[in-house]
């Protein structure tokens, strides 16, 4: 159990993700006067909090085991994955998903579809993924040096 409780791999990865949602929650009570809990679990938005978590645990093993290690490797792959899918294959789905509602909308009250309505997004843009990469980097190599030094 304490190997667990001590697996920096492990919840260096999950605290920054937690704390980029709860950052969003934040944010979304800032603009908009009322805190909204759910917010913790949507995805999209600035900044990626599935990014930092990936590149938190790529930089964790990295560390931890060597950038020539097999684990790594695995990390890196996981990763890529990840934040192609949420640049790039949620982001299409949610402009499919958008453009399925206008037009149904459309065929029930008679209202055009239009290029403008498709620009909301579900997934993450570019910018996004960049932020919540750099975000995780950042902070799991801060904890960790800190961690080394004290």
């Amino acid at each position: 159990m304490r190997a667990l409780l001590s697996n920096s791999a492990l919840w260096l990865p999950l605290s920054v993700a937690f704390g980029v949602q709860l950052y969003k929650m934040l944010a979304f009570w800032v603009q908009n006067g009322r805190i909204e809990f759910r917010v913790l679990a949507q995805a999209g938005g600035m900044p990626s909090s599935h990014a930092a978590m990936v590149s938190s645990l790529v930089t964790a093993v990295g560390y931890q085991y060597g950038l020539d290690s097999g684990l790594f490797a695995i990390a890196v792959a996981l990763a890529v994955i990840v934040m192609y899918d949420a640049r790039g294959v949620r982001q299409e789905s949610g402009k499919q998903a958008r453009v399925i509602n206008q037009i149904l909308q459309t065929f029930f009250s008679g209202h055009p579809l239009t290029e403008a309505q498709l620009k909301e997004l579900i997934g993450h843009t570019t910018l996004q993924v960049i932020v919540g990469s750099l975000i995780g980097v950042f902070y799991t190599l801060i904890y960790l040096f800190s961690r080394d030094w004290i």
